[in-house]
């Protein structure tokens, strides 16, 4: 069961205006509680990666190399040119820098990274997959992404992918010819979705469990998408080495300064901590909606999906035991607190992929820091004195932004994978 894990500092640091902080010889200083902070953030404190009970295949080299192939294949798509790697390019750190994800059409929200995300409990923007194989098929089926059918994905396999399935998951079930290449469950399309109920059962049961497994596949590949260390990490190793010298090679004062402000009052280490600077859990930070799009109540409807999906860890298609599902079987139902509520990205490479927020809100870093900060001051004054939001910082002057927009530049590095 992952564990949440909240950090907060009462660190009062002093900045005078107009002066860069560079000036001051003890920006590089870190007391022993400031440098167990920079210890829980470093790269080198992430443990290792967890294996997931749901999916037997994480791990296996055949499962990773095969899902390697189908990540990137547009076959996997109604039109034949959308792959998950459409949205998540290897080049651009696996996102797309598109406000709002493209496939088949438009979606009604951005790109998640992939890097790390083997380690959070909850998948999406909302949450509403409880694994990397279960958020694998979403996008499959959604006719707004690859739009193509678990039937159809079925044929492929059997078509392109038999001795690569065989090798890892076993022979490949036998598909009756006779079955439209478009069934699949739709509740919100009677015509596809009679096609799939015009399916034998037991068919219908093989057919999920071979989509089942594509997912499983394409899991095992992700699993492996990880951050490596950035300038930040290194000037960490450093300090907690006590080696100055080394240190000052990676960071330069306005970004220790910033990294300063970060743990301390500007409070970003609240939501944005341990190694991948994401707590992994849903806030309402009180982001206002997309234009043109309708409201997104986030993970208040993540919940009810997560609980509902038939691709979930404690579904007939997981391969976790009874005690394997902590996470889902005590999750937290209330929608009314979690309206609104999106999840905490990575800040890792978060400079190099914009535009920000859950749909693409904000253009620039900068865009962002000046909304937390006026949204900060919008809660504790005026009309929304006291209104429900996540948002918990001292005041931060427009100086202070400049200085934590610096240090988020140190967290860029290249994202791996096998």
């Amino acid at each position: 069961m992952f564990k949440k894990i909240l950090i907060s500092t009462g660190l009062l640091i002093y900045l005078f205006p107009g002066i860069s902080y560079a000036a001051h010889p003890d920006v590089h200083t870190w007391t022993s509680e400031e440098k167990e902070f920079l210890q829980s953030l470093w790269l080198g404190s992430l443990p290792p990666l967890p294996d997931d009970p749901s999916n037997a295949y994480d791990t296996k080299p055949g499962a990773v190399s095969f899902g390697k192939k189908l990540f990137s294949d547009e076959r996997l798509s109604a039109n034949g040119k959308v792959s998950c790697a459409t949205c998540h390019i290897p080049e651009k750190t696996f996102t797309d820098n598109l406000p709002l994800a493209h496939g088949i059409e438009d979606t009604t929200r951005r790109s998640m990274p992939l890097a790390g995300m083997a380690y959070s409990p909850w998948q999406f923007w909302d949450g509403r997959a409880d694994s990397l194989w279960s958020q694998a098929l979403g996008p499959i089926e959604n006719p707004l992404e690859h739009g193509i059918s678990r039937t159809k994905c079925a044929i492929i396999i059997h078509q392109f992918y038999r001795e690569e399935y065989e090798t890892v998951f076993g022979p490949v079930p036998e598909l009756d010819e006779k079955y439209s290449d478009k069934a699949r469950p739709a509740t919100d399309n009677q015509e596809i979705h009679a096609l799939w109920n015009a399916i034998d059962t037991k068919d219908r049961q093989a057919i999920s469990i071979f989509f089942a497994n594509i997912g499983k596949a394409i899991a095992a590949f992700v699993r492996t998408i990880m951050p490596s260390a950035a300038p930040f990490d290194s000037y960490v190793q450093a300090i907690l080495n006590n080696d100055l010298d080394e240190a000052v090679k990676h960071l330069n004062p306005d970004q220790a300064f910033g990294l300063k402000l970060f743990i301390g009052k500007a409070k970003c280490i609240n939501c944005h901590n341990g190694p991948l600077f994401t707590n992994n859990d849903f806030h309402n930070v009180g982001v206002p909606d997309r234009k043109g799009l309708k409201r997104d109540v986030g993970r208040a409807a993540g919940i009810t999906q997560v609980m509902a999906n038939e691709f979930n860890c404690l579904s007939s298609h997981s391969d976790a035991g009874p005690g394997d599902c902590a996470e889902l079987q005590y999750i937290d139902t209330d929608t009314t607190k979690y309206l609104g509520a999106f999840k905490t990205p990575s800040l890792r490479n978060v400079v190099d992929r914009p535009p920000y927020m859950h749909a693409g809100q904000f253009k620039t870093i900068t865009e962002v820091l000046h909304f937390y900060q006026q949204e900060a001051k919008k809660r504790t004054s005026g009309k929304n004195k006291g209104f429900a939001t996540d948002i918990i910082h001292g005041e931060l002057t427009d100086e202070d932004l400049l200085y934590l927009e610096s240090f988020l530049g140190s967290l860029s590095a290249p994202v791996q994978s096998q």
